[in-house]
């Protein structure tokens, strides 16, 4: 299990307590009996009920979620903060109890083989935290250290483009070679399945898009992979299906295409009013030709729409007729983002704009009852 969520010291005594799978001449897989032709996970009926404080009432993070994911796709989990998915996302990869259901991890259980999934999954999360005067190879050198198979230290700092920085010490890497560096490390034991937890959030846009092609490559190799992420479009480009989740349960499932047809058109009309203006009800607008939704926005409106051209001209004499003055109006092809604002009422990016309640200093995950 490649962690790339603790510092270097909690990381060996992390690692110590799976020196009998490592040191074992048990041949790979013996331990358990998983099925390669069966899902890389399957969950049924997961619940978890965190205990409040006082005589405050318990807390259900997650409320019956059943969950698939075959063998080499790329998945993405996806939802608001306090909707559940960080504690799933625990659960599957044993960093987390659930409080009912079936969880299985490569066809096995975490309550009976928990040392082999270990060894056959990687884990990077959003923050990272390496010694700053280690070099990356010494780091690719140390994790490699921890399994009894996997890739040679240069080879999996190749995978992730940072070959040239094999000598090069943590403190001068910029944030994209580190998140890089933290899926090098995920990666060094060869896992068959790979956690990437919100991998781009706080990169600039030069290396997301490095960092996507990274992923890329490792869809095209084969590896399945979970990922979360706060941005649609990152979502949209890299997964081959998708859950959202919110108030603890699966409300929409499918590839992203699949999801964005489910909006019933294929463009969205954006228009705001001049402030004097009184807004109308959304119904207002909701029998204009070609309108199959209407939703209010922070400060407008958006309908979704097959035909634009066929639909604003009617926009614009409803307005008139109701004596309203347009202030604003776009159009854009309907995305992932327009599927998720419609389904939980808020966009996933604004999430973005809160610290985040589930990491504490050492880029290790807190428990936030989502």
């Amino acid at each position: 299990m490649g962690v790339g969520f603790l510092n270097i010291e909690d990381q060996v005594r992390v690692f110590a307590t799976f020196s009998t799978v490592s040191s074992s001449s048990t041949p790979e897989r013996s331990l358990g009996m998983s099925d390669p032709r069966g899902p890389a996970i399957r969950v049924e009926g997961l619940t978890k009920t965190y205990k409040a404080k006082g005589k405050a009432a318990p807390v259900q993070a997650v409320r019956g979620i059943d969950l698939e994911i075959a063998r080499g796709e790329c998945f993405g989990l996806l939802g608001p903060n306090g909707a559940g998915k960080t504690t799933t996302i625990e659960i599957l990869e044993g960093l987390n109890h659930p409080t009912s259901g079936t969880v299985e991890v490569l066809g096995l259980s975490w309550e009976r083989h928990d040392q082999e999934i270990r060894r056959r999954i990687g884990v990077t999360l959003q923050e990272t935290r390496f010694p700053e005067k280690a070099t990356t190879l010494e780091l690719a050198r140390l994790f490699r250290s921890f399994y009894p198979r996997g890739l040679d230290p240069a080879e999996a700092l190749a995978r992730v483009a940072l070959t040239s920085k094999a000598s090069a010490y943590v403190e001068t890497l910029s944030g994209g070679q580190r998140q890089r560096l933290a899926v090098a490390l995920a990666l060094v034991g060869d896992p068959e399945l790979l956690f990437l937890d919100e991998p781009t959030t706080g990169l600039d846009p030069q290396s997301r898009r490095q960092l996507w092609e990274v992923i890329g490559q490792l869809r095209a190799q084969g590896r399945t992979i979970v990922l979360t992420t706060h941005y649609m479009d990152e979502a949209e480009k890299l997964c081959d299906r998708i859950a959202i989740v919110d108030h603890g349960r699966i409300i929409a499932q499918g590839s992203p295409r699949q999801l964005i047809d489910r909006l019933g058109g294929g463009h969205i009309i954006v228009f705001e009013l001049e402030e004097r203006s009184p807004r109308l009800e959304p119904s207002a607008f909701a029998d204009l030709p070609g309108v199959t939704a209407v939703r209010r926005e922070a400060e407008g409106y958006a309908l979704t729409v097959a035909e634009p051209h066929a639909a604003i001209p009617s926009l614009l004499d409803r307005l008139a007729d109701h004596g309203r003055v347009l202030k604003r109006l776009d159009t854009h092809q309907a995305s992932l983002e327009d599927v998720f604002v419609a389904l939980t009422g808020r966009h996933l990016r604004d999430d973005l704009d809160v610290a985040s309640p589930t990491t504490n200093g050492l880029g290790s995950r807190v428990h936030s009852n989502e």
